[in-house]
Parts: structure tokens; sequence; C-alpha cells
């Protein structure tokens, strides 16, 4: 069963120009944000990636410029002499980052753009842009011994050190919680989707009234 709570907050009653909207989905590596990303692209119109830049090495599976912008520490830290990130944080001993070309220019583009982040890139992107653009920040919490499962499964090899490396950042994660407007409990991908999909199409309703 999934469980969803709405986070009482004071919402920005700034309209917007346009149709742009970020959603900001976050939670701790293995809570599934990636899949469920690439379901509402595949599913919704007007939905599109914005894919973070990391220095960490891709998985098998990832591609340049789909999953993350890939580049090296020395390039990461270059781009960040140059001023070229909204937020950036270090993650699991490697920089992630959001570019300002790349978001400025999906968000010029009129698209939902949908974004997997971690919570303190959450909570500058916040500080940022909420007089900017249209924000919907989505948590999905998952149980330790379900990420614990799931971080085995994803055949990613991790050493011990590594697995309570990931691990010990849920209870980090969580307490965060409270900068987010919907926490979802993710036990279960499709009706994960089909609530969230429900919430962006809720908010672009909210937005054009």
């Amino acid at each position: 069963m999934i469980a969803i709570v709405v986070m009482k907050k004071k919402k920005n009653n700034r309209k917007f120009k346009g149709k742009n909207m970020l959603v900001l989905l976050s939670g701790v590596s293995g809570a599934g944000k990636d899949t469920i990303k690439n379901e509402l692209i595949n599913r919704m119109q007007n939905v599109v990636s914005l894919p973070s830049f990391t220095s960490r090495k891709p998985r098998n599976f990832e591609r340049e410029g789909v999953q993350y912008h890939f580049v090296t520490k020395e390039e990461f830290k270059e781009k960040i002499k140059n001023n070229e990130f909204y937020e950036y944080d270090i993650h699991h001993e490697n920089y992630y980052g959001t570019s300002r070309k790349l978001l400025n220019e999906k968000i010029k583009s009129g698209k939902i753009i949908v974004k997997d982040i971690e919570v303190n890139g959450t909570e500058n992107l916040i500080k940022i842009l909420k007089n900017e653009t249209k924000l919907v920040t989505i948590f999905l919490k998952v149980n330790k011994e379900e990420l614990k499962h799931r971080l085995i499964n994803r055949g990613d090899d991790l050493t011990e050190a590594e697995m309570e490396l990931r691990l010990s950042r849920l209870e980090y994660e969580e307490s965060k919680i409270g900068l987010y407007d919907y926490v979802i409990k993710n036990d279960e991908l499709e009706k994960t989707v089909q609530i969230i999909m429900t919430i962006i199409n809720n908010e672009k309703r909210l937005e054009n009234m």
C-alpha cells in the first residue's frame, strides 16, 4: 500500500509566465527516482528531463546526457569557478550540480521539467527559483530494509562500506522532508507513477485558474 502525505505549506501565489513547471523529485539512492522520471516522460506530453552534471563514473546502463552529464572532478571544479551552476553539492564523494544554461533553456521552452535531485539541491533551488518558476517538490520514501534490497539487486556491486554510506544517508534525507510539497511511500511503481501524474496535472490546473 502506498501512503501519500500532502505537506501543508504556504504557497507562492505569484503567477508565472508561460506553462513552465519544475518538478523536483528526491529520495535516497535506490528510492526509484530515475525509473519514475522515465515513466513520467514516456506517459505524459510536454514532460522532459533535466540531467545534472556529475563527477562520478557512469553505470553500465547509463548514457551521457540521458541520466547525467558526466565530467571529471577537475572539469566540474572549473565549472564551479565559472559560475555555471545554480547549485551543486558533494554526494557520496562525488559532485552533482544543476546547470544554469540548461535549466534556463528548458524553462524558456515551456516544458514541464522533471529533475531528480538530492535534498540539499532542492533546498537551494527553492531559495533561488521560487519567484522565477513554478516549483513542485516530491519526496520518495522507502524503508531501510527495502532500500538495502533494492541496492543489492541493482547490480552496482557495492562494497560493505559503500552500502553503509548509502544507508546512512537515509536519516539525513528524511530530516529534510519538511521542504517538500508531497511525500510518497514508494512501495509499488505503478501506483507511485499514477499519483505523481495526478499531482502534476492538478498543479497545472491550479496554475491555469
